[in-house]
């Protein structure tokens, strides 16, 4: 071992096995201190910082399918779960069972991941009737010009601020969708 080698390298040194067995033991504690020093010190590895979420398929999959049975009930046929909410940005997990309602946000971008259906996207040209329902939000009236876009799972769509909007499910008997609302213009 390294302690007897060093102690065998120079005679003046007292070389007892009481003293070597002092010395080992003050060298495995010392090498015991070190670890926990550095482990202690070390940031866990399962630490989530402040902010940090996660939404697996099979979380998006239980969530929809408990949407899925309360949208019936709703008198537009849908269903949200709001998944999370901070300053800057929010979290939804969308079921539409019918035809949304026009929506207007004057200060918030969406943007919608589709998981699973098909629908039409109605944006742009002009919101005419809409209802104030809330602080820089409109929704209800109607799109006059626009344009259309199919959306189907997969999909990514954007829809900047103050542009009016409407899912329109054309048919189909259901569409998911994950959205984020970007807050802050």
């Amino acid at each position: 071992m390294y302690v007897d080698s060093l102690f065998s390298m120079n005679p003046q040194w007292n070389t007892s096995s009481r003293h070597l067995g002092f010395v080992r033991q003050v060298s495995r504690s010392a090498l015991l201190i070190l670890v926990l020093l550095l482990a202690w010190t070390l940031p866990a590895q399962d630490a989530r910082p402040a902010g940090f979420e996660q939404w697996t398929a099979k979380t998006f999959a239980t969530v929809i399918s408990e949407l899925a049975i309360d949208a019936p009930n709703d008198p537009h046929h849908f269903a949200v779960r709001q998944l999370a909410d901070y300053p800057n940005d929010g979290f939804l997990l969308v079921h539409r069972a019918g035809d949304g309602a026009v929506e207007w946000h004057e200060t918030q971008a969406d943007v919608f991941f589709v998981e699973s259906g098909t629908a039409m996207l109605l944006l742009g040209g002009k919101l005419v009737n809409g209802e104030t329902v809330g602080p820089h939000e409109k929704r209800n009236g109607t799109i006059v010009g626009g344009m259309r876009r199919r959306m189907s799972p997969g999909d990514v769509v954007r829809i900047p601020p103050r542009v009016p909007h409407q899912v329109l499910l054309e048919g189909a008997p259901a569409f998911d969708y994950f959205v984020v609302k970007v807050k802050g213009y």
